[in-house]
């Protein structure tokens, strides 16, 4: 064999990695987009849960204290 013949398998590699690259960046940028997209929307409902038993726990923690308040006056 000679060089020539030698590097043609690995040149035809990389051509085709040059050529095929920018379509895999660009799917490789949508599933990213989807997958933070996905990761923001169960973030947001985990933080809005949360903050539902936080405020329920300040709606108690307030009337307990006006009952309080209405015992001492």
């Amino acid at each position: 064999m000679d060089d020539a013949e030698e590097n043609k398998p690995h040149d035809l590699r990389d051509r085709l990695k040059a050529f095929a690259q920018p379509f895999v960046d660009s799917l490789d940028s949508k599933l990213r987009d989807q997958v933070d997209a996905r990761v923001d929307q169960r973030v947001d409902a985990t933080l809005a849960a949360r903050l539902a038993v936080i405020e329920r726990a300040v709606a108690d923690l307030d009337r307990s204290l006006k009952e309080l308040e209405d015992r001492l006056r």
